[in-house]
């Protein structure tokens, strides 16, 4: 049997709305605030699944 390695990617979305001055500020609050796990994100902000499938060659094993 051959062997494959399958990359699985979730990608999660959530809207959240804050006050700032500009869109630059806006977005070093929101960082801020991921980084600090005051914004988190969980099942119900699931957006989509990707699978992307690829032969391993001889010299590579299971990650």
């Amino acid at each position: 049997m051959k062997e494959f390695e399958v990359k699985i990617t979730e990608k999660l979305i959530k809207k959240i709305f804050i006050k700032a001055r500009n869109k630059q500020e806006a977005c070093k609050i929101a960082k801020t605030a991921y980084e600090n796990c005051e914004i988190v994100l969980d099942a119900e902000n699931f957006k989509s699944v990707e699978f992307e499938t690829s032969e391993q060659s001889k010299n590579q094993g299971i990650r």
